[in-house]
């Protein structure tokens, strides 16, 4: 099993582990629900060094990119982010991911932990590409919440705006960041050396940040909806099942596009929606679902929203169900009364 270089470190600061796609990554330190309010009220670090990251240069990066992903990398400019996808003929979501964007030629791309290498090989295979791996020898981290940009900035001396990346020379070394996370708050996520990536962890650690596991990491995206590859997404899905349209440039041509055009002449059979519970109860994945409406499917995330302190989730539903639509979820023996609502879950009033 693999470990990042911060391992010891995380143990020293009271990490429980699990194994995560062949990584041994904390799950937790204090505890998943201190972590999760202290992201959502001030600043919390987490160790995500198991996620994949590779560069991509060569004359036919930007054609590759344009080729292989279903957003259009000429949306944005140098020095931006873009969240797409890499899909299947069939439309289905290979992965999700984000692309940073560093100048001519010269891309970072961020697949899931779990598709790191598949990514790559496919970046890898185009014509006129060149990929360098920059999972071995880095540590990866997430500074999120809202002082995160201020912690970030007395520590660096830089931070980067919403969905665009710099590069710096800071005191730990080269230093690469982008203004996005996985939480629905503020921040960055900042590629480091891994001979330094101790330290800078210990120096947001000392600025006040929270150390925080896994398990936090996935109750704030949960509630703020965003979906995870191999639960809410993936080959089986198309973005447009999976109501990320916005992330899809059908103006283009890439692998999967054929699918996608019919699918917005002819509509989807079944939409990913949210849903917040209105009785107690704990959506599981591949609890029931059924609407009002005459739909049906489905959980497949879902938890307790520790800022609303009450049973939210996503799930397929066909035919596709509208926000405020009623809703229940059949947890083991009983239906749980709740409603379809629109993400993020912890700003629905």
């Amino acid at each position: 099993m693999r470990r990042s270089p911060l391992h010891d470190l995380n143990d020293d600061l009271g990490a429980r582990f699990v194994d995560f796609g062949g990584w041994e990554m904390p799950v937790q330190y204090q505890s998943v629900l201190a972590e999760h309010r202290a992201v959502r009220s001030g600043v919390g670090v987490f160790d995500v060094t198991h996620l994949g990251r590779f560069a991509l240069t060569g004359g036919g990066a930007h054609a590759t990119i344009r080729r292989l992903l279903c957003n259009d990398i000429d949306r944005i400019d140098p020095g931006r982010c873009q969240y797409t996808m890499v899909l299947n003929p069939d439309g289905g979501v290979v992965d999700d991911l984000i692309v940073w964007w560093r100048g001519p030629d010269d891309y970072w791309v961020m697949p899931n932990a779990a598709n790191h290498e598949r990514v790559m090989a496919l970046f890898a295979a185009e014509p006129d590409c060149k990929v360098e791996d920059l999972q071995a020898d880095t540590v990866f981290l997430a500074v999120q919440g809202p002082t995160a940009a201020k912690l970030i900035q007395d520590v660096l001396g830089t931070t980067p705006g919403r969905f665009h990346n710099v590069a710096a020379e800071t005191e730990f070394g080269s230093v690469s960041l982008a203004g996005t996370g996985y939480t629905g708050e503020s921040g960055a996520e900042i590629c480091v050396d891994a001979d330094t990536g101790g330290e800078l962890m210990r120096a947001f650690v000392d600025g006040g940040a929270t150390p925080c596991g896994l398990g936090a990491r996935d109750t704030l995206r949960l509630e703020t909806g965003l979906p995870l590859w191999g639960e809410d997404i993936d080959e089986t899905t198309t973005p447009l099942d999976a109501n990320l349209g916005f992330a899809v440039s059908l103006d283009h041509e890439f692998v999967g596009r054929d699918i996608l055009l019919k699918q917005t002449e002819v509509g989807v059979e079944r939409r990913l929606a949210g849903f917040i519970l209105e009785e107690k109860g704990i959506p599981r994945r591949d609890y029931d679902l059924r609407t009002t409406g005459g739909g049906a499917g489905k959980v497949t995330s879902g938890n307790i929203s520790p800022v609303l302190d009450t049973g939210i989730g996503m799930g397929y539903i066909s035919p596709p169900a509208q926000a405020g639509e009623e809703l229940e979820v059949r947890i083991r023996s009983r239906w749980v009364q709740g409603h379809v609502a629109r993400p993020p879950f912890h700003e629905t009033k």
